[in-house]
């Protein structure tokens, strides 16, 4: 399965990068369900005790009844894509057959369709609430909910209209389906009046552009969501049902907080992808998952050829076109009504930093080391670490930051890398541990108030899964603290938050990159090393031809590094005629720097327009978040998406069948639906307790009745009758 293979005869490879072992190492270990292990010694050491028989009897008593609370199927044997459903009866499992992705690409944009397939097995109508991941720079625009041969078109409505839309068919007893945004890449599903018996598909649609990083294409699809850690204090009331309570930091924690169970048997994801670039592929491969390629004509067929992979690990295609078929720069245009749209990309050359003497740099190293990171993903971030230490030259200065609850630093400010600072450094990495909460604010802070030099370059390494739900309150601290520095982010897990990764990394004017598993450590650290050394492009601008008036996103391009091509996207005021020119210009170490491309040379290519309607709804909220108007902003944000039938912060999609199918008389019940721990995670070490798809208000209720008789037990366990003290052993 590891080893490259042909695909019909031509020269195009594909890989799952790495040996069978790497690419998926296996399943979680099987959750805690004993009793805790002192609470199990003391009673086999007092059980022949006159008191204990009754404490016995009374504990097991309450374990029984909390049992028979849910019935024959307890949120503890939950497993993952399995959508929890308590009824009066007890808990039932309506699952979730398969998720079905399925992807079409064509030249710089790719459609994606995400299918979740839902069958209530239970004996009454149920709703059905899931959380899952999307692409963070998704334009979400189709939804259809599928009842058996027919389908529901979904609309675009402002996020209150639809959602009470969506209520009153709920209660009316009509089958609707609700798709909503909680984050960039965190989206709701809500399905309501299930039948018993009923299997109901839902069906998503987004687009999104192609990542080029140093000639090689990729994207990614997420599956799973790595829990978010929560700061703040609590507030009263809940806007959703997710593990966390809202707080005054994250004031929509109930909604980003989905509850995760710790493996699966069941669930089956299924993948299929078309590739349509015009050119030949040097290699196709899959990362993390194996893969089958079919070619013809330069057209490529993919399909994971593993039929249950669990939903744990994140998606990743890339390939990379044959050398002398690299493209420079590309084009592509979409006109919707009379308003014409253009993708713009353009790769600089490899060579902008010409000879130009290194500059020492002073690296702030800082690495997550919280309990989300338990496990595989601190052996990553610590390879990459060690990586990083590996790459400095003697003129640099470094420090090494580590946080969780807290944060603390190696040095008490930068030194020089030295041999003996270096191995320093080294054996501190190497002791590093995973626990704790995700407090990354004050460890951004440290990074960017450490005092710097005017002979050095400063440039911070942030080594990270981004598991936090605070991400706006982040990004104003890195933009208010950058000065002269830059933030290179790196994204570190099964399943990181790659739109923490990727704005922050935008804020800090550096770049971000994911890694994923340990055989990849080496190859994407050494091309983060490469664009660290070499000069990035700076000052860079776009020039439309005269006559057009150009509203553009980005609207100032960011500073670019080896590699990485701009992408501008744009709505012209008039349709370009053929003489018309865009010319890209910018400086670098070397000199300054200019290409230009003919406009009437683009391809067409559907989906422009709604990738730039995108850009323009992301810009919206930046601006927001930095002190723009909130009326103004949510007017142009709920325009620009209506006007694209986009999903953003204040649309939503919904679909709602016009008959209905529930009686009246007939009650359900609604429950949200677990998603999957990412691969290499570990509850105890997030949560501090094996997770379960589990009734929050039961459990806590059930533990406080645990808590009361455990303190009754230890009080006899410590005196006699006569009220001599034992002694515990």
């Amino acid at each position: 399965m590891a080893q490259n293979q042909a695909a019909n005869g031509n020269n195009t490879k594909w890989q799952p990068c790495g040996d069978e072992s790497s690419w998926h190492p296996g399943v979680s270990p099987r959750m805690q369900t004993s009793l805790p292990a002192r609470m199990r010694t003391i009673l086999r050491q007092q059980a022949a005790r006159r008191w204990y028989p009754l404490l016995l009897l009374l504990l097991v008593g309450n374990l029984v009844f909390a049992q028979d609370e849910i019935s024959d199927v307890t949120p503890g044997q939950m497993q993952a894509g399995s959508l929890l459903l308590k009824m009066k009866s007890g808990y039932v499992v309506a699952t979730r057959m398969n998720t079905e992705i399925s992807a079409s690409v064509s030249g710089l944009v790719a459609r994606v369709r995400v299918q979740q397939e839902f069958r209530n097995t239970g004996s009454e109508w149920v709703e059905g609430i899931y959380v899952f991941p999307l692409p963070d720079a998704a334009a979400v625009d189709h939804l259809r909910m599928h009842i058996g041969e027919r389908f529901i078109e979904g609309e675009v409505r402002e996020r209150e209209v639809a959602q009470k839309a969506y209520a009153a068919a709920k209660a009316t007893g009509k089958k609707a389906s609700l798709v909503r945004q909680e984050r960039a890449n965190m989206f709701t599903t809500s399905v309501a009046n299930i039948a018993p018996g009923e299997t109901v598909r839902i069906e998503i649609e987004y687009l999104e552009t192609l990542r080029i990083d140093t000639g090689n294409f990729s994207i990614r699809f997420p599956v799973a969501i790595t829990p978010r850690y929560i700061p703040g204090t609590p507030l009263p009331g809940r806007k959703g049902s997710g593990w966390s309570p809202d707080t005054d930091a994250v004031r929509d924690a109930s909604l980003v907080t989905p509850p995760v169970v710790s493996h699966a048997v069941d669930h089956k994801l299924t993948f299929s992808a078309e590739l349509n670039l015009g050119v030949p592929l040097e290699y196709i491969a899959s990362r993390y998952h194996p893969i089958k390629v079919d070619s013809e004509n330069n057209r490529y067929a993919i399909e994971m050829t593993q039929s249950d992979t669990p939903m744990d690990h994140d998606l990743e295609l890339t390939w990379k076109p044959v050398s002398d078929s690299v493209p420079r720069a590309m084009l592509f245009t979409e006109s919707t009504g009379d308003d014409p749209y253009a993708l713009l990309m353009m790769l600089p050359p490899d060579d902008v930093s010409g000879l130009v003497q290194p500059t020492p740099r002073e690296l702030q190293l800082v690495i997550d080391t919280s309990g989300s990171m338990h496990g595989t993903s601190l052996d990553q971030a610590k390879r990459a670490l060690i990586l990083a230490l590996d790459g400095l030259r003697p003129t640099d200065r470094f420090n090494v930051i580590q946080f969780n609850s807290i944060t603390s630093v190696l040095f008490h400010d930068s030194v020089l890398a030295s041999s003996a600072n270096l191995a320093t450094a080294k054996r501190y990495v190497a002791g590093l541990a995973a626990n704790g909460g995700t407090e990354m604010q004050a460890a951004i802070q440290t990074a960017l108030n450490a005092a710097g030099t005017d002979t050095h370059l400063r440039q911070v390494i942030f080594i990270t899964d981004g598991s936090v739900g605070n991400e706006d309150a982040l990004f104003d601290l890195i933009e208010s603290r950058l000065g002269n520095a830059r933030l290179f982010t790196v994204g570190i897990g099964s399943a990181p938050n790659s739109w923490f990764m990727r704005k922050a990394a935008a804020a800090g004017r550096g770049t971000f990159t994911l890694i994923s598993a340990l055989h990849e450590v080496n190859e994407k650290m050494e091309r983060l090393f490469r664009k660290l050394e070499r000069p990035q492009l700076t000052d860079i601008t776009v020039q439309w031809p005269d006559g057009i008036t150009a509203t553009s996103y980005p609207e100032t391009v960011p500073d670019l590094y080896a590699g990485e091509p701009v992408f501008v996207r744009t709505q012209l005021s008039r349709s370009a005629r053929d003489s018309d020119l865009v010319v890209i210009r910018g400086n670098s170490a070397a000199g300054s720097w200019e290409a230009e491309l003919p406009i009437v040379s683009g391809s067409p290519s559907p989906g422009v327009a709604a990738l730039w309607a995108r850009a323009r709804i992301e810009d919206l909220l930046d601006r927001r978040r930095r002190g723009a108007d909130e009326q103004a902003t949510r007017t142009a944000v709920i325009e620009t998406a209506l006007a694209h039938h986009l999903v953003s912060k204040f649309t939503s999609l919904v679909a709602i069948d016009k008959t209905p199918v529930r009686p009246a008389s007939m009650a359900f019940s609604s429950e949200q639906v677990p998603g999957l721990l990412p691969y290499g995670q570990s509850t105890e070490a997030i949560f501090g307790f094996p997770a379960t798809a589990t009734s929050a208000g039961a459990y806590r209720t059930n533990g406080l009745k645990l808590l009361l008789l455990g303190v009754l037990l230890l009080t006899l366990l410590r005196r006699k009758p006569g009220g001599d003290e034992h002694v515990l052993q």
